[in-house]
């Protein structure tokens, strides 16, 4: 966990124009404390022996410059190359144009620096291919975002009429337009396979761009919605998760939740993330 949450305090003494901030303040501190202990690895090396972590001082640096970033689109959280043409200073919360492979897409910086390297060498992450930073978006590139958000919004309704007309037991979660809108992904769910090629076929003829239609599971289907827990907080998997574990009976047991079990789902109807969180 590399982020300090202080979502809580919305509300109390701190004005809402100085939250957020706060929050980055406190968020700076902490990366600089991690920063500087990793850097002093060398004297603590002891202690990676005892719990069985590797060294991480033998895993080289990678030296190209690195991002972190969340996209909306396919590529979701992800690192990003900063490519050597881009002389733009970058910073938290920037919105940048991604490319990978055929895909262009629209992302937000979340995480730029020492900090990014050391999370990558820590993971043992070196010299992959990752997706390209092409440039900070333009005005031209935000009418086309703009444009994008509105158009997934008209499409819904004739997606839903679409698979009324074919009878099709699907239900729609999520629509994304690439941003250069050469493809059109529609997320949904549903108890079985389903045949869709007539409705791909409809779909594109009425859109005019590559159709792709991908069945999600009910804890992506949470993610992507989102929403407040039972905790009264936002969703684990839609506020910071990125992989799903698979959480088992056995996680309540060894924390003596099992006489909850009916506590222990959640909206996904399936048993909650967080039981995992004491076992990690």
């Amino acid at each position: 966990m590399y982020h300090i949450d202080l979502s809580f305090l919305k509300g109390s003494h701190i004005a809402p124009e100085g939250f957020e901030k706060t929050e980055e303040k406190h968020n700076c501190q902490f990366q600089d404390i991690i920063i500087k202990y990793l850097n002093n690895r060398k004297k603590t090396l002891n202690y990676c022996m005892a719990w069985g972590v590797y060294d991480i001082l033998d895993i080289p640096y990678d030296d190209r410059k690195i991002l972190h970033a969340e996209c909306s689109g396919l590529l979701g959280d992800h690192y990003c190359e900063i490519s050597d043409e881009l002389n733009a200073d970058l910073q938290k919360g920037d919105m940048v144009i991604v490319g990978y492979e055929d895909c262009i897409e629209i992302a937000k910086v979340v995480d730029i620096g020492e900090f990014i390297r050391l999370k990558r060498k820590i993971c043992g992450l070196f010299g992959e291919i990752l997706p390209r930073v092409i440039r900070k978006i333009t005005e031209e590139d935000l009418v086309q975002y703009r444009k994008n958000l509105h158009d997934e919004i008209i499409a819904r309704p004739i997606f839903k009429e679409k698979i009324e007309k074919f009878s099709l037991e699907m239900k729609l979660v999520n629509i994304h337009y690439q941003f250069d809108r050469k493809k059109l992904y529609f997320f949904y769910t549903a108890d079985g396979r389903v045949d869709f090629r007539e409705l791909a076929k409809d779909l594109a003829a009425k859109f005019r761009t590559r159709i792709e239609l991908r069945q999600i599971g009910v804890r992506d289907e949470a993610k992507k919605i989102g929403g407040l827990g039972s905790c009264g907080r936002e969703y684990c998997c839609a506020a910071f998760l990125n992989n799903f574990k698979r959480i088992t009976t056995q996680l309540a047991s060894e924390q003596n939740l099992i006489s909850n079990m009916s506590k222990l789902s959640g909206p996904c109807s399936k048993l909650k993330c967080c039981l995992s969180f004491e076992a990690d």
